[in-house]
């Protein structure tokens, strides 16, 4: 571990203490580790490099006429990136999927892209990490 010292405005330095609040971090340094991080992740994810991680939520209308099958085929093709995957009910049409990703940054955006693009996905959102 290496210190240093930042020197933050006094506006910016309240925005930086109340994260800590809302996120209930032990400390400011945590929180800074926490946003250098996320924004490293996002960089790899944006420069497609090195594996990464990420979960891609669907919720479709499992009734639409050759979805599942679609759905199911297209996991199959691509099951080196998954991890695993958890399905629930949410009533009578509607069910949600969550899919568990670690790949390289490229191949997991597409596959959640062919996926969500799918007739009958009412939504789609791949949230982003680090591996």
């Amino acid at each position: 571990m290496r210190r240093f010292g930042v020197s933050l405005e006094h506006e910016l330095l309240q925005q930086l203490d109340q994260l800590v609040l809302d996120q209930a971090l032990p400390s400011r340094s945590e929180a800074i580790r926490h946003l250098v991080r996320e924004r490293a992740a996002q960089e790899d994810w944006k420069a497609g490099r090195g594996v990464v991680a990420g979960c891609l939520m669907l919720v479709y209308d499992h009734h639409r006429r050759e979805l599942m099958a679609k759905l199911t085929e297209t996991q199959h093709r691509h099951q080196g990136l998954i991890l695993a995957s958890q399905h629930v009910h949410l009533g009578h049409d509607l069910c949600m999927e969550s899919i568990l990703l670690r790949g390289p940054a490229n191949k997991i955006q597409s596959l959640a892209d062919s996926l969500c693009a799918l007739k009958g996905v009412h939504h789609g959102r791949l949230s982003r990490a680090a591996a």
